[in-house]
């Protein structure tokens, strides 16, 4: 069988950058984009106990996971032995995981400041907002009239940002930190060489030397029609430092009141 490792943590904090730079090491096979594969396993879990022949002859958990194995081996069609799956939803799900593979899970999880990550979301609000409509829900238009307001609706349980925080800081309570490893963007950056180190140590893996001067952009995401939000998963072919900027996008009153909100440092 592969061996998967699973990507999942904060949006805007640099996924889809180390996405593109694992996808420089030949050995690796990594998602092209946002990958289906939770949302296909879910469904097959969430619905196994509702079919009528299973209740007929008794509910087999074991064949459960013998089919969401055979799903998650046949759904990559590669040689390679090492997949690499980003979802966002993985850190929710490490029981459905842990439970097919029968052995504990590797998540990479990229994080940032929880204010850089509003921040970042944001400055793609503002460059869009000019010629389209950013893709709010229609109860929430009236609130989304403000730079607060947009971020407390990012920051809510149902959208991005919010969802992913609380299914990290559900892991951590839950004690699965030690499936976690935890990269900072900031880290990333401004380090690319000492951070790849120590996420291929976490994989149990050969470091592969990366060009972090010319990073292709190996992932494909139609960001339009999947999200309606421009420019969502673009990156730059050079790996430089991404300079804080939440205290002059938010404001001084915003940005104050949203910092020590870095669960995974405590």
């Amino acid at each position: 069988m592969k061996e998967y490792f699973f990507l999942g943590g904060l949006p805007r904090s640099g996924s889809t950058l180390l996405c593109n730079i694992f996808a420089q090491n030949p050995e690796f096979h990594v998602s092209k984009c946002t990958s289906a594969l939770h949302t296909i396993l879910s469904i097959l879990k969430n619905n196994w106990t509702t079919i009528i022949e299973h209740k007929a002859e008794g509910v087999d958990f074991k064949r459960l996971a013998a089919c969401q194995r055979a799903i998650l081996e046949s759904y990559y069609q590669t040689d390679k032995q090492v997949v690499i799956d980003k979802s966002r939803n993985w850190m929710g799900d490490i029981e459905m995981l842990e439970f097919i593979l029968d052995k504990k899970v590797k998540i990479i999880a990229p994080v940032r400041e929880l204010r850089e990550v509003l921040a970042s979301f944001e400055v793609l609000w503002r460059k869009m907002n000019a010629k389209s409509q950013w893709p709010f829900r229609p109860e929430d238009m009236v609130k989304a009239k403000t730079t607060e307001g947009r971020c407390d609706i990012w920051a809510s349980a149902n959208e991005p940002v919010g969802y992913c925080f609380n299914q990290l800081k559900d892991a951590i309570t839950k004690g699965q930190s030690d499936r976690i490893l935890f990269v900072e963007m900031e880290a990333l950056t401004a380090n690319p060489q000492y951070t790849m180190e120590k996420i291929y140590e976490f994989m149990g893996k050969n470091y592969f030397p990366h060009d972090f001067n010319n990073v292709e952009q190996y992932t494909k995401e139609d960001d339009l029609l999947a999200y309606n939000i421009e420019g969502l998963h673009d990156i730059r072919p050079k790996v430089e430092p991404v300079l804080p900027k939440a205290r002059e996008v938010l404001g001084e009153k915003l940005y104050n009141s949203l910092a020590n909100q870095e669960i995974w440092r405590y």
